[in-house]
């Protein structure tokens, strides 16, 4: 009986990957060993760990974020609940103008964190105010970034991991502040979604945004599971 000929590199690290994704040794915001140091573990070139780590991301089992490297993704049931909106590719599939601005950009050296208030427009209309901090504990590189180029909650799913996240959702009144920012009449129905994500038990974000409740819905379609 002829032996069965050894796995080339790239099947090795799939087979070791998905091995620790799927047996849940790897949760959801792990981080997956960079490429330098796949390629030194299984003796390979950069070319076999990049073309595997592809492989994953199409499977769905991880995901690529800039300058940040590769992480866990969380199941796709998980991902329907837990995705975070992206506004300006909504406006983008949908044909409509998209722009963001930073209201307001300051550090708070007692928490260590960074407060940062934003607007969103969608065909020249208030969309959304974001009302964030973020940890420079967790989030150092966040120290510098102006959010110009790029809203805060896009930047931070490509640069920030995390593990674990909450979502709270009610109704509010708009007070005369966020009725101005808005651009509704005082007293009028906002909806307000509140999420806070953590990674190792430590918040990276807090983030509340508002939403016109005129003008805006959420909306979920689910299967029952097995069970």
């Amino acid at each position: 009986m002829t032996e069965p000929s050894p796995r080339l590199p790239g099947e090795r690290i799939r087979a070791d990957i998905e091995s620790a994704i799927l047996s849940g040794t790897w949760q959801p915001g792990t981080r997956v060993p960079s490429e330098h140091a796949l390629m030194a573990q299984y003796n390979c070139s950069r070319m076999t760990v990049n073309k595997v780590i592809s492989g994953l991301a199409a499977a769905g089992l991880v995901s690529r974020r800039r300058h940040a490297g590769s992480f866990v993704a969380a199941p796709s049931g998980e991902r329907a609940m837990m995705e975070i909106q992206n506004l300006a590719d909504e406006a983008a599939r949908l044909g409509q103008s998209y722009r963001h601005e930073i209201l307001k950009r300051e550090k708070r050296p007692a928490s260590k964190m960074l407060h940062v208030l934003c607007r969103h427009w969608i065909d020249e209309l208030p969309y959304a105010v974001e009302d964030r901090l973020i940890s420079l504990v967790q989030v150092p590189h966040a120290r510098d970034e102006s959010f110009t180029a790029m809203p805060p909650g896009s930047w931070l799913l490509q640069t920030a991991p995390w593990s674990e996240a909450e979502h709270i959702i009610r109704a509010r009144e708009a007070d005369a502040a966020m009725a101005g920012l808005l651009a509704m009449p005082v007293g009028g129905a906002c909806l307000e979604l509140r999420r806070r994500t953590w990674h190792a038990g430590k918040l990276v974000t807090d983030v509340t945004m508002t939403y016109p409740g005129a003008r805006h819905s959420f909306a979920g379609r689910f299967s029952p599971t097995g069970g």
